[in-house]
């Protein structure tokens, strides 16, 4: 089986994700250009949850 070749440049992203980058430095820490508080809003935001998609809640536990 050959090698896959690692693509080079920036990949196409949401545009309120621009400039967003994460890595994994040496000691295991995850280090990221943007606060997690935003990438968590922004996920809340525009992805569902499969798990929660069947329960039914009210309005007022939101």
């Amino acid at each position: 089986m050959p090698k896959k070749i690692p693509k080079k440049g920036i990949p196409e992203a949401h545009e309120d994700l621009k400039g967003f980058d994460i890595k994994i430095n040496e000691f295991g820490q995850i280090i990221s250009t943007m606060p997690v508080d935003k990438l968590n809003k922004f996920l809340n935001h525009n992805v569902d949850d499969k798990k929660l998609k069947d329960q039914n809640h009210s309005p007022e536990e939101e």
